[in-house]
């Protein structure tokens, strides 16, 4: 009976020395990211971050998320930058609906094998968007776990902590009918409704990444991969000013899924869909998918990355501020009597 060799973890398809490598090279960004208030270096079992000094009544606010299916166009174009601040921003925006603004974030990259430079890009993205919201990477986890992905393909979430006080949270029982709806643009899919837009593009379309996409200026990659936006630095003013009633984060289910979700139970959103042209990528992918319109606006943002609801006798000087602060905003509808709905007219 011959004997078998001994068995390693290497051999078992996973490498140690591979993960110290790739957190030596993620080192110098994560701390990058540190704030006044973060009291830990990478390496430590757990994240210590100070509540902020200043803070009265501090409540703190959470949310999980991941980047989806938008990370296979990632995969196919080779491109591993952007992904990571999808992630942070979505996650920003999450909170900034509460009030909140980032304290810190907390990544996961799962990975069957540890490819060079795939997770330092990836990181890189996550600490971009970090330093872009003021908040810090406090840790995170690099897992490689062979069999449990395909090769070259690996997923992504995230976690962020932020705080807001309690007297200030926003939570939309302000909300009366009569009130306006205020749009923010979008600049593109953002994170959501990729499933069916890869299988509008690459399948019923033919499309590769790197063939331009029709009626956008650039290829496809360029045009699924644009990085969803922050809405942070321009909201955030508005709201530390008492002048938004509610705020949506326009995500997966589109206007007509998450604007009920902050509307008190007896009005309704009324959206003027005249009020905005929807940008091309969107007419595109209705098009040539053969798409019906009320599953356009429940898969896809259409436009609309965010949706504030403020006094109507606001609303032409918050348009106006949002536009100073390098957003294209407009009045978009209002809020009506109603069984806490979306109204597409």
């Amino acid at each position: 009976m011959s004997e078998q060799p001994g068995l390693s973890y290497a051999a078992a398809g996973v490498d140690i020395d591979a993960a110290h490598r790739a957190m030596k090279g993620v080192a110098a960004m994560v701390r990058s990211t540190a704030t006044a208030d973060t009291l830990s270096e990478l390496g430590s079992f757990g994240g210590l971050y100070r509540v902020p000094r200043d803070a009265r009544q501090p409540v703190l606010v959470a949310s999980t998320d991941g980047v989806g299916t938008k990370l296979k166009v990632a995969f196919a174009a080779g491109r591993h930058g952007t992904v990571g601040e999808d992630l942070v921003n979505h996650c920003v925006n999450d909170i900034l609906v509460q009030g909140a603004r980032p304290l810190f974030f907390l990544d996961y990259v799962g990975v069957g094998k540890l490819e060079p430079g795939v997770v330092e890009e990836l990181v890189s993205g996550v600490a971009r968007g970090c330093r872009a919201n003021g908040c810090a990477l406090l840790g995170g986890e690099t897992a490689e776990m062979p069999d449990m992905y395909t090769a070259g393909e690996y997923d992504l979430a995230g976690t962020i902590v932020g705080m807001v006080e309690e007297d200030r949270v926003l939570d939309g029982r302000g909300i009366r009918a009569g009130d306006a709806l205020v749009a923010v643009a979008s600049n593109g899919l953002h994170t959501n409704g990729y499933s069916l837009a890869r299988r509008i593009v690459f399948d019923r379309m033919g499309l590769g990444v790197d063939d331009a996409f029709p009626e956008e200026d650039g290829s496809v990659a360029d045009v699924l991969l644009r990085v969803h936006k922050s809405y942070l630095g321009s909201l955030y003013p508005l709201l530390q000013a008492d002048r938004v009633r509610g705020l949506a984060h326009i995500t997966g289910g589109g206007l007509v899924d998450n604007v009920p979700r902050i509307l008190p139970a007896e009005v309704a959103a009324r959206f003027d869909l005249e009020s905005w042209t929807v940008p091309p990528v969107f007419r595109v992918l209705q098009r040539e998918g053969g798409v019906e319109r009320d599953e356009m606006f429940r898969a896809f943002n259409m436009g609309v990355g965010m949706v504030a609801v403020v006094p109507a006798a606001d609303a032409d000087a918050a348009v106006r501020d949002l536009a100073a602060a390098g957003e294209t905003a407009w009045i978009a509808g209002e809020i009506v009597p109603g069984a806490r709905e979306v109204i597409l007219s």
